[in-house]
């Protein structure tokens, strides 16, 4: 076998200057982090490897030092196209200043597009990306000057309009793996996720590359169990063995627990109390979208779908459906924070591109999600804030293809307080910035493509609902408590259409007590007097 095994400094050698580098990891699992740090110092140290370009599906980092943070040096890096951003905060200057080349396309193209490079196949098309800043009519993915190169383009199959993303041809691959045997087979079995691993092997293989990854330990030839085998060793060129624990963490938060592994050691989550307040609010009355016949359940990042999936937890409305998480698994306890991603005792755990062929093909029948800027037209943003620069992760495939989608978070941003008193909303501090505006920053969901795609699109606040329609968004509730105008109507940039059947929240949600049965509305909702 020509498999060589040498320390990670050593391996940094195999990649030249001009290298298109296929990167894995997930926030801190499956990360190749002593590979990534070694090779900021060797370029520190010498000049080289540089004008190298990186494609990595996921977000990798800590929001501080770790992940793609070690790729912050420009004449290292000359192109980064990446699905998330947010992790590697040391890379916004670059994008800023245009000292690399930025662009940002969603997590499951980036892991499928792996597939097609080593098939050799010349685009990747995808519905996904219409009518967001991806979609080459208005930004093409592009999150700076420096970025020229068109990396997608559009067209058109029977009359319908597709993206067709340019497919790269990397000639290195930079993975981790749990353990290797003499003849470079590589396992996975103390990571909670494989993602996009095999493919991108396979993709740098057949390319004519070099396939470098990162393992805690080498076995004997023969003592692996052939399908527990991730990355066949013909497909790998070099194995760096380390011995220092945290290079090798399950994720960003969690070194390791077997609870992430092993379906067998299932712990009891206890009871659980979530208490009265907005976040509540919020939580209960998006809850209330989620239909009986609803199986498959996805929940994004951040607190107010994590207090949905708690408050469905609260009322044993949970125990009939399934969660998925984008980079592979299914059921089990979805994390959050740094374990996101990962989940206690999962039913199944499958390569990320094959999640996002389920996703695509309509496999989730409700997510819910946050909600950082909404206009007039039903567009959200939560890619781009000025110079912060978020990224898209799965939001683009998921919230293109699920049935029906629940926006939450509050109505206003920046110090923001209320409290919940008999049976109201009460206003303690509004927030310094209205969070509903003429026109985002950024398309990240389209609007009119949702509704096109007759998708059930729905945005929850503390203080007011509203549903996607033709032409914009329908206000359709307000929380008792609370003035239509004043509270509602003058924090917004524009005016909603509003319902003729305008209602109040259901009472159920502004009480301590358990609200019984989520998936139906109180008997008797009052109707707001409106009078704009």
């Amino acid at each position: 076998m020509s498999v060589k095994f040498i320390d990670s400094k050593t391996a940094i050698n195999q990649i030249p200057d001009g290298a298109t580098i296929a990167l894995e990891g997930f926030l801190g699992s499956d990360v190749p982090e002593e590979i990534l740090e070694n090779l900021h110092k060797t370029f520190l140290e010498t000049g080289h490897p540089k004008a190298l370009t990186f494609y990595h599906a996921s977000g990798i980092g800590n929001g501080k030092s770790r992940g793609t943070n070690n790729l912050a040096e420009p004449i290292m890096v000359k192109r980064i196209v990446g699905g998330h951003w947010a992790l590697a905060p040391q890379l916004e200057p670059l994008v800023e200043n245009n000292e690399i080349e930025a662009y940002c396309f969603p997590q499951g193209v980036l892991s499928q597009i792996f597939r097609d490079s080593a098939a050799h196949k010349p685009i990747h098309i995808s519905s996904v990306g219409l009518g967001t800043f991806i979609d080459p009519d208005l930004q093409g993915g592009k999150l700076n000057e420096s970025a020229k190169e068109d990396l997608v383009s559009k067209i058109k199959i029977k009359g319908k309009d597709y993206l067709a993303y340019e497919v790269p041809k990397p000639n290195i691959a930079l993975l981790r793996g749990s353990f290797a045997d003499e003849d470079g087979n590589i396992t996975f079995e103390d990571e909670p996720l494989t993602l996009e691993s095999t493919s991108i092997a396979m993709a740098v293989h057949n390319n004519g590359g070099k396939v470098i990854v990162s393992v805690k330990r080498i076995l004997k030839s023969g003592s692996m169990d052939p399908k527990a085998i991730r990355i066949p060793g013909v497909l790998v060129d070099v194995v760096c063995e380390t011995d220092d624990e945290t290079m090798t963490q399950q994720s960003t938060a969690t070194v390791y627990n077997p609870d992430f592994v092993k379906p067998s050691v299932m712990k009891s989550e206890g009871a659980i109390n979530v208490p009265l307040d907005f976040k509540k609010v919020i939580a209960r009355r998006a809850a209330m979208f989620l239909d009986p016949e609803d199986r498959v359940v996805n929940y994004g990042i951040g607190k107010y779908p994590e207090t949905v999936s708690l408050v469905l937890k609260e009322e044993n409305a949970a125990n009939n459906i399934t969660t998925t998480v984008e980079p592979g698994t299914f059921g089990g306890v979805p994390l959050g924070g740094g374990d996101f991603g990962c989940a206690i005792s999962p039913q199944a755990t499958i390569d990320q591109p094959y999640m996002f062929d389920f996703y695509d093909g309509g496999g989730i029948d409700i997510t819910f999600l946050g909600l950082a800027e909404l206009d007039q037209q039903g567009n959200i943003n939560v890619s781009k804030f000025g110079p912060k620069i978020a990224g898209v992760g799965g939001f683009v495939n998921i919230t293109q293809n699920t049935k029906t989608t629940v926006y939450t978070g509050t109505f206003t941003a920046g110090g923001f307080c209320a409290d919940v008193e008999n049976g109201e909303l009460h206003i303690t501090q509004e927030g310094k910035k209205d969070k509903l505006v003429d026109n985002v920053e950024q398309i990240t969901f389209s609007g009119h493509v949702a509704y096109e795609n007759g998708q059930n699109v729905y945005y929850v606040t503390e203080r007011a609902v509203f549903k996607l329609v033709n032409g914009g968004i329908e206000l359709i509730e307000i929380a008792p408590g609370v003035d239509l105008t004043k509270d509602v109507l003058d924090h917004m940039s524009f005016k909603p259409i509003i319902s003729k059947q305008l209602k109040y929240m259901d009472e159920r949600i502004f009480n301590d007590c358990k609200m019984g049965n989520v998936n139906n509305e109180a008997s008797e909702l009052v109707k707001v007097h409106v009078n704009v």
